[in-house]
């Protein structure tokens, strides 16, 4: 008989195991949030020093967008050129973009969210006022390309305003609201970058610098946010749902790219030269990408900014008289 093999000497008793602390968890969302902007401003950076300051970039949007004759525009010759003149003198409208940013504040306001609801009317201004002075400011050497000019073009203002209007209504919206709006609103965004395109406002790396301009500065204001409401991040909640209503969700996104794959592209390709079409459609591609992959990185904020309550004041105190 073996002395001391049926006890545990000098050791403890073994505990439940501690779960490890999720992936998403162990990183702040500030912290994401930030170098997800990185990524969008390289990503911009990349697209302006291949697209203006190369010959291969020059070229390529020369190929995507040719002019319509040697030294004349870029208006694109092709039916869709009225409907796009419509599309960007509506959303180009001071009225039209005084009201959706008021929205935003409205939104803001009535979910208590209005410094988030501030920070979206602020990101679109900057958006606006960026563009603008890259346009003026970034020179676009002569490469001796024909199908290009000096003019420098580079980013899109619109693409940029509208990119950055959609996603501030993601600083505002709950979260379930958010999926809803992202895929009708990066088609919006698509549609006015097409616009931009078909009217010859933009070649195609003027609208993709637009998009990632729209994104670079919605992390960027999301981050202060989130920094500033506590990186108020949860796993579930207004991002929880059911299964049943993510697989109806997955199932409408579905059904609305298979519907512009067969009724959408057809007729582009049907009244566009091929240039034009893979333009809008990578465009598109991207602009949906690029969104999709930002609202499903704050899908479960709800950017409340914490007011710290104030203490309450200590009750008066009463002294006690020595009765003699």
């Amino acid at each position: 008989m073996s002395i001391g093999s049926l006890y545990l000497v000098g050791r403890s008793t073994p505990g439940p195991a501690r779960p490890l602390p999720h992936a998403r968890a162990a990183v702040p969302l500030g912290l994401r949030l930030l170098a997800a902007a990185l990524c969008a401003l390289v990503a911009l950076t990349l697209t302006a020093a291949v697209f203006v300051r190369t010959y291969p970039g020059q070229w390529l949007d020369g190929e995507l967008l040719p002019r319509a004759e040697r030294g004349g525009g870029y208006e694109q010759q092709t039916v869709l050129v009225g409907p796009a003149k419509t599309v960007l003198a509506t959303f180009g409208s001071p009225s039209l973009i005084a009201a959706l940013l008021g929205v935003v504040l409205l939104v803001g306001v009535l979910r208590r969210r209005l410094v988030a609801g501030a920070v979206g009317v602020g990101m679109v201004v900057c958006a606006v006022l960026l563009a603008g002075a890259v346009k003026s400011e970034l020179p676009r050497p002569d490469l001796q390309v024909l199908s290009s000019t000096t003019h420098n073009s580079f980013p899109s203002g619109h693409v940029a305003a509208a990119t950055a209007l959609l996603l501030a209504f993601m600083l505002v919206l709950p979260g379930w609201a958010r999926r809803w709006l992202a895929a009708p609103g990066a088609v919006g965004v698509s549609v006015i970058a097409s616009a931009t395109m078909i009217a010859g406002w933009h070649r195609f790396s003027d609208v993709l610098g637009g998009v990632l301009l729209g994104v670079t500065v919605f992390c960027l204001g999301a981050a202060a946010l989130a920094a500033w409401s506590g990186d108020g991040d949860t796993t579930g909640g207004s991002d929880g749902g059911s299964l049943w209503r993510r697989l109806a969700e997955a199932g409408v996104g579905l059904v609305g790219l298979v519907w512009a794959l067969l009724v959408v592209v057809p007729g582009l390709a049907a009244s566009v030269q091929r240039g034009l079409l893979i333009a809008i459609v990578a465009a598109a591609a991207s602009t949906m990408f690029l969104v999709g992959a930002v609202v499903f990185l704050v899908r479960s904020t709800e950017f409340a900014v914490r007011v710290p309550a104030r203490s309450p004041a200590p009750p008066p105190s009463t002294g006690t008289r020595n009765i003699s």
